[in-house]
């Protein structure tokens, strides 16, 4: 049976006693049989170190990826019913590229889909090909930055633990590659009409409003900004940061994104120094081709740096098999 061993990497992040990300080196191809035989004792640790880096597994194209996630047995999260607003295309039906934003455009912290009701709760990503330079992928640990938010901006996380969050943006008729959040309203709510998107919003509780050039702008119901994971540790789980920095185009400005649950708009110096104290946390975690990322969405904020040359990395998400 092939078998783990656990190597470090430079600049890994240390909390407590657990490494952050838990890199495990395989002794040879990672097939499905053997992915079955360990997945239990190998989601154990996701759930206490937030994050595995697979490396040396012999994961060589999208269809292998496809089988290193089925070997874990979880349900898929498909991303064409997803209410993901990140332009992205399938390679197989549990496999598709992450966000194609320009390799200029950096996207910054979140937990995938916290700006929905929906969302998943592990997210599997491959190095397909690194980049020439830059391209890492930023972890942050979100219990450990809850625990520092709490110390250094009391006020400020009682008022996101008091009132959560409302995001808006606008969606275009059609998609916009050119954006990190520019998927088609079309897409995002799987519909084919206006009257459609109305009544998908309606049963989601969302508000709406039609812009001339048939965009759509859409305000969320107020969402936990602080939620407990499954593993019973507190975690900022939002998309906060990814949307006061990085919700930015035509359309969209990131300050006038997201509000709290109430409506009243966020201190910027509140939220500009939850942001460098999150940053402060992160672990640019730094691919290698052939590489495989599990990441519990619950307890980690991931985003992409920018970058030169050619990278793809392509993505799987999850759900827990007790809330499937």
């Amino acid at each position: 049976m092939m078998r783990f061993e656990s190597q470090a990497v430079t600049a890994q992040h240390h909390h407590g006693d657990l490494a952050f990300p838990l890199v495990l080196a395989a002794d040879g191809p990672m097939s499905q049989q053997d992915l079955r035989a360990q997945s239990a004792v190998l989601m154990e640790q996701v759930a206490t170190h937030g994050a595995i880096l697979f490396r040396g597994g012999g994961v060589a194209d999208a269809q292998a990826f496809d089988d290193f996630v089925a070997g874990f047995g979880l349900p898929n999260f498909a991303y064409e019913e997803s209410l993901s607003n990140a332009v992205r295309h399938n390679r197989t039906p549990r496999v598709f590229t992450a966000n194609e934003a320009p390799q200029d455009v950096e996207i910054f912290l979140h937990h995938e889909m916290a700006q929905t009701p929906y969302f998943p709760s592990h997210l599997f990503f491959y190095c397909e090909q690194a980049a020439a330079s830059g391209g890492a992928t930023p972890l942050c640990r979100s219990d450990v930055l809850l625990e520092k938010l709490t110390q250094q901006l009391p006020e400020f996380v009682a008022r996101c633990r008091a009132h959560g969050a409302r995001y808006s943006l606008t969606m275009p008729a059609d998609a916009d590659a050119t954006s990190g959040q520019g998927r088609s309203w079309r897409q995002t709510l799987n519909v084919d009409a206006k009257e459609a998107a109305e009544a998908r919003l309606t049963a989601l509780e969302y508000g709406w409003q039609w812009m001339p050039d048939d965009a759509i702008r859409t305000t969320t119901p107020p969402l936990s900004l602080i939620r407990q994971a499954p593993s019973g540790n507190e975690v900022f789980f939002n998309q906060l940061i990814a949307a006061f920095c990085g919700w930015q185009d035509q359309r969209n400005e990131g300050t006038r994104s997201v509000t709290y649950g109430d409506g009243s708009a966020f201190d910027d110096a509140d939220v500009q120094s939850a942001i460098e104290i999150a940053y402060d946390l992160v672990f640019d975690l730094p691919w290698e081709s052939g590489d495989v990322a599990l990441i519990d969405n619950y307890q980690v904020m991931h985003g992409r740096r920018s970058f030169s040359g050619q990278r793809s990395v392509l993505a799987s998400l999850c759900l827990d098999s007790a809330s499937a």
